[in-house]
């Protein structure tokens, strides 16, 4: 079969990874992809928003599947754009995405389903989010309601950030559309994790657990980033919690969902917080995480087109997931003043000398290549990733990896994984 993957990130690198392995597969297509794609798939330089000229591609090659990567094509409808052609796609239609593509829509499906989550109010006027931050509880959290790429998050300690918070995204348009309306919601305290799923929109069958680490800087300090890495599995959720969840949050939302006439096809991802045995959810996004994809489809020893389809087929309940027992580290090599403004265009050194490390995969985000070299045009330009015995072996082979991988300006954190050791 020939596979269309739509994106150019870590994840669509990892996918392409995955789904290379499969025997169902003969031709693989990566719309626009990176330099790390372009060694697995034929790079198509379409755009991932693109909608148009990706339908017509996918109908003039005959694509037999096409896998969306990124939330921005899911929430424009490539959906329900591609299936009104007969095309075979997997991710959730226009309606569903705006669980992620707005956080207004979660915040009332959580509430009409008693679903865990934090007290927040929402405001389309920046001086009624003004009024109400001088009555509010600090620290409290200040969210565009759009998609913002992971950064449309900020805490806030007191009142004055609080509304230089609401200046910012409201006024100052600093993620454009997506900050038309607001939520300051209550900050909750605890551990993050993630929980996603394959839905087909009745059946769900959750991944192993996995933990991304959005701060830029280490210790989770500086702004949030799209996520700095990730590793599985995340010892906060235990076995207990682990079905908790399912029963609590995942099949609730859902079945709401799909109760509400907006059922959810696809990768089902719930940012938590886990504080005393329990979870609240943050947020849910329509699609794999980046870096979370890496460490998952690390440890994922099936096939993942049979999962695919059964989701696009609705015949989820006949399918078994079989994963790997080691555990999976991916550190995430980013550009210079990422998530700010940084340079692109810097040549990498060491990515052969990494790749043929054992267990180790050098994941490509945003790089491009130029000549015979390959170089940085991304803020999160790799994700080095290594499966190990346990997580402190998993750490130890990803950071080797990492140590020899250089270029102007590369920057790292080096604590992926310890909140996990701290649990042993």
């Amino acid at each position: 079969m020939k596979v269309l993957i739509v994106g150019s990130g870590g994840r669509e690198h990892t996918l392409a990874w995955k789904i290379a392995q499969s025997d169902k597969v003969s031709r693989i297509y990566c719309a626009p992809g990176n330099a790390g794609t372009d060694e697995l798939a034929e790079n198509i330089d379409i755009p991932s928003e693109d909608i148009p000229a990706l339908k017509e591609f996918a109908k003039k090659e005959k694509i037999d599947l096409t896998v969306v990567g990124p939330e921005l094509p899911l929430t424009m409808g490539i959906v329900d754009e591609f299936e009104k052609e007969g095309l075979r796609i997997f991710g959730p239609d226009k309606k569903a995405a705006e669980v992620e593509g707005s956080k207004i829509f979660t915040k009332n499906l959580l509430k009409k389903y008693n679903i865990p989550t934090a007290e927040c109010e929402a405001f389309t006027s920046p001086s009624e989010a003004k009024d109400y931050l001088e009555r509010a509880t600090f620290p409290t959290v200040v969210k565009a309601d759009g998609l913002a790429a992971g950064k449309g998050v900020i805490i806030c300690q007191t009142i004055e950030q609080g509304k230089k918070a609401v200046s910012q995204i409201m006024e100052e348009k600093a993620f454009g559309d997506s900050g038309n309306r607001v939520i300051v919601e209550e900050f909750l305290t605890g551990e993050e994790a993630s929980y996603l799923v394959f839905t087909d929109g009745k059946n769900l069958l959750p991944m192993v657990t996995s933990q991304d680490h959005k701060p830029a800087y280490d210790n989770d300090e500086g702004p949030n980033t799209g996520g700095m890495g990730a590793y599985s599995p995340a010892p906060v959720i235990t076995d207990s919690l682990f079905e908790s969840i399912k029963e609590e949050i995942m099949l609730p939302a859902i079945r709401g969902m799909a109760s509400d006439g907006c059922p959810y096809k696809g990768v089902f991802y719930a940012g938590l917080m886990i504080s005393g045995g329990r979870a609240k959810v943050l947020e849910f996004n329509a699609r794999f995480g980046d870096p979370e994809a890496q460490p998952l489809l690390m440890r994922m020893k099936s096939d993942l087109i049979p999962v695919l389809e059964a989701v696009i087929d609705g015949n989820l309940d006949t399918i078994n997931i079989e994963w790997h027992s080691k555990a999976s580290v991916c550190v995430v090599m980013a550009s210079g003043g990422y998530p700010g403004s940084y340079e692109k265009g810097k040549e990498i050194f060491g990515l052969k000398e990494a790749s043929v490390l054992q267990d180790t995969v050098v994941f490509h985000a945003g790089t491009k290549s130029s000549g015979n070299k390959i170089c940085t045009s991304g803020g999160r330009v790799l994700g080095v990733t290594a499966l190990g015995d346990g997580v402190d072996n998993a750490i130890k082979r990803a950071y080797e990896a990492v140590k020899l991988i250089k270029w102007d300006g590369a920057h790292y954190r080096k604590d992926i994984g310890q909140k996990a050791l701290k649990r042993r």
